[in-house]
Order: C-alpha cells, then sequence, then structure tokens
C-alpha cells in the first residue's frame, strides 16, 4: 500500500500516522477532551436537525422536484456527518488520546469518510447555483431541460467521483490531496461565476423595467421574489460552508506541507470540529430561508412532542 509521506522529527510519516502520534497528544489531553464532548453534541444535532430536514422535504411538495432533490441529498451528506464522519472522528481522537494500536486505521476511515461527504457537499452547493442560473436563463424551457432524471444522474455521479477519489487515499494520499486542491476551487469557482452572473441579469432586468417605466404584473413579481429567495437560500449555504471549511483546508494544507507541532495538531482538531459545526448551522438555516420546511418541522416536533407526552 502507497502512501504519502511527510516529514516529522526527522523521519518519514504517514498523514494518519502523525495524527496519531502520542508526543502530540499527550500535551492537549484537556483539550482533546473538550473537543470529543463537543463533536459528540455536534454530532447528536447534526443527526436529528437534518433528519427533521429529509422529513420536512419529503412532506414538503411546492418546491420544483429538481432542487429538491438537490437540498435532499445535501441535507443526507450533513445527516451523514452526525452519524458516521463525527462518531468515526470521535473514535480517532479517542484512540490517540489512549494510544490504540487501531488509531493508524480508525483515522484512516475518518479521513476518507470526511473526505466523501465534504466532496460531495462542494460539488452539489456548485451544482445548485448552476441549477438556479438555469432557470433564471431557461425561463419556461427550465422544467424540461432540469429534468429528475438528470438530476439523479448528476448526484449519483458526485457521490461516484467523490468515493473513488477519497478511496484512492489507501493506495496514494496525494492523489486525493492533490485533488482536492483543485476540485474544491473548481466548485467555489462554479458557483460564484453562476450568482455573479445571477446578480448581472437580475440588476440588468430592473434597469430594464425603471428606464421603460413599467410596471410588471403581480405575478411576475411573486415569481421573482421566491426565485430571489431561493437563491438567498443557496448563497446563505454556501458562504456558510466556505466559512467552516476554510480554516480546515490552510490547517491540513501546513500538516501536509510539514509541520508538526502540538499547536498545529490543535488548531487541526479544532478546525475539523468548526467543519462538521456546518452539518448543525444548515437546518438552521433551512429552517430560516425556507418558510415551507419551517412550518412543516414545527409541525412535526409538535407532532412529536404530543405523541412523547400522551404516552
Amino acid at each position: 500500500m502507497a502512501t504519502a509521506n511527510f516529514t516529522g522529527d526527522g523521519e518519514q510519516k504517514t498523514f494518519e500516522q502523525l495524527l496519531c502520534s502520542a508526543g502530540l497528544t499527550e500535551k492537549l489531553s484537556g483539550q482533546l477532551i473538550f473537543i470529543l464532548v463537543l463533536n459528540s453534541f455536534l454530532s447528536v444535532t447534526a443527526f436529528l436537525g437534518n433528519a427533521l430536514i429529509l422529513m420536512a422535504l419529503h412532506k414538503e411538495s411546492s418546491l420544483h422536484p429538481p432542487p429538491k432533490l438537490l437540498l435532499r441529498n445535501l441535507a443526507t451528506t450533513d445527516l451523514c456527518v452526525g452519524l458516521i464522519a463525527e462518531p468515526l472522528y470521535v473514535t480517532s481522537r479517542i484512540s490517540a488520546l489512549n494510544e490504540w494500536s487501531m488509531c493508524r486505521y480508525i483515522s484512516m476511515a475518518a479521513l476518507i469518510t470526511g473526505n466523501i461527504l465534504c466532496g460531495v457537499s462542494l460539488m452539489v452547493l456548485a451544482a445548485i447555483s448552476a441549477d438556479r442560473l438555469l432557470a433564471l436563463l431557461l425561463g419556461l424551457r427550465y422544467k424540461q431541460v432540469v429534468t429528475l432524471n438528470r438530476v439523479y444522474v448528476i448526484v449519483i455521479t458526485f457521490w461516484f467521483v467523490s468515493t473513488v477519489h477519497s478511496a484512492m487515499y489507501i493506495w496514494n494520499p496525494v492523489i486525493t490531496f492533490w485533488y482536492g486542491t483543485t476540485g474544491l476551487p473548481l466548485s467555489l469557482v462554479t458557483s460564484i461565476f453562476s450568482y455573479t452572473k445571477i446578480f448581472y441579469i437580475l440588476r440588468n432586468h430592473q434597469n430594464q423595467i425603471q428606464d421603460h417605466v413599467q410596471q410588471p404584473n403581480q405575478t411576475n413579481q411573486l415569481n421573482i421574489a421566491r426565485y430571489k429567495k431561493a437563491v438567498s437560500t443557496a448563497i446563505w449555504l454556501q458562504l456558510t460552508l466556505v466559512a467552516c471549511y476554510l480554516p480546515l483546508g490552510v490547517v491540513t494544507a501546513l500538516v501536509t506541507s510539514g509541520g508538526r507541532s502540538s499547536s498545529l495538531y490543535n488548531a487541526w482538531c479544532y478546525a475539523v470540529t468548526l467543519a462538521y459545526l456546518n452539518s448543525s448551522l444548515n437546518p438552521i438555516l433551512y429552517c430560516w430561508k425556507l418558510e415551507e420546511v419551517r412550518q412543516v418541522v414545527k409541525n412535526t416536533i409538535k407532532q412529536v412532542l404530543c405523541n412523547c407526552f400522551s404516552t
């Protein structure tokens, strides 16, 4: 099994060996315990929050099926973070703290799982931005071009590509790291281009209305308002993910370039926690920006509470 080597204390070590190094963990046992407790809590909130969102999206019928499928897929990745990725991360840090012999393999599983889910989330957000742009550009042809079956194919492709490139870590981690350094910026560039184009088109449309002193009919006003709300939701999801994942990208780059110190290791642990926090924040954004989803979530919570108290 080929592995990427990083320098540490005059010897070559793999990334997961550095994360399992006793020298990095023994000085930070107190902070690690705090991080483990925090991630355990975030694991529960991510799972429960996104389970509620998936239930709400399943019941909600006013959203168009293709963008609804993308939102459901994004919520699914966040749910998997709480159900799989964070428990693996907590277990890997416990194994490092207790110097378990399986630490390296648990850390590898946590890294691969995190890479898969992060990759899918970024590609889905890029697809959401492109979907919003196509809805604006195609107009009435949108429903003919952007069909549910085509979106299913795209989503399956995202999962396949992200799984393959992340699994390559087992044979050659350099491929995974290089894919991350090229794939992640490409997803962000796609989103930035789409939203910039959207704002440019909407501004020109507004200027044309003002120049010709036209009053758009009520239906068009409602459609534009709903479209802007959908774009606003997508932008908030995108910005939140970037804010949560950017520190992890910076710290990981420093670690893989040869950095090895207790402070850098500590920073990496907090950066991973911040990245996983994104999965707990997204359900809040759904409820804040999507009134239909918020109402269904409220009704679901009330129903669950009523059933609990009635028994």
